[in-house]
């Protein structure tokens, strides 16, 4: 079963936008019922985190998920990148923070449920829990650094 730590983030495309060089990867993430991938628009030479699209891309598995993503032309690539700027946030680290929470909490959520319907041993899903637990704790302390901090570009 995949897991909410299994996240990539792998290359769709590269392009040209008002003088800009961008880098397009997508974030993928198992939900628990399907991959959900996002793009993620980076500038070249730029450290920061980019900039998330807010609309998903789905797919039965990662698989799939890039090859529609690699199948969008350039011009919705652009428009999602418009999108993206026009709905900036500021606190993208914060962001970033509380979406790794809320996935780890929808996962430790299909872990119980999982257990107490049977389809998981109650060893393996309380190690797993348990495991879960402790990066939802890490992330809970990490907070702390990203509260606050508005990111440029």
């Amino acid at each position: 079963m995949p897991t909410f730590d299994d996240i990539t983030q792998p290359h769709i495309a590269s392009f040209e936008h008002d003088f800009k060089r961008l880098q397009v990867t997508a974030r993928i993430v198992f939900d628990g019922i399907e991959f959900v991938g996002r793009l993620w628009f980076h500038e070249e030479g730029w450290d920061d985190a980019g900039v998330p699209d807010r609309g998903a891309i789905t797919g039965t598995s990662r698989d799939e998920v890039i090859a529609r993503a690699k199948a969008l032309n350039i011009e919705q690539i652009a428009a999602r990148y418009r999108r993206a700027m026009a709905e900036k946030r500021q606190f993208k680290g914060l962001r970033k923070v509380t979406d790794e929470v809320l996935s780890k909490i929808r996962y430790l959520n299909q872990v119980s449920v999982s257990m107490r319907a049977g389809l998981l041993d109650i060893e393996g899903a309380a190690q797993e829990i348990e495991i879960t637990e402790k990066q939802l704790h890490e992330l809970v302390d990490s907070l702390r650094t990203y509260a606050g901090q508005v990111s440029s570009k």
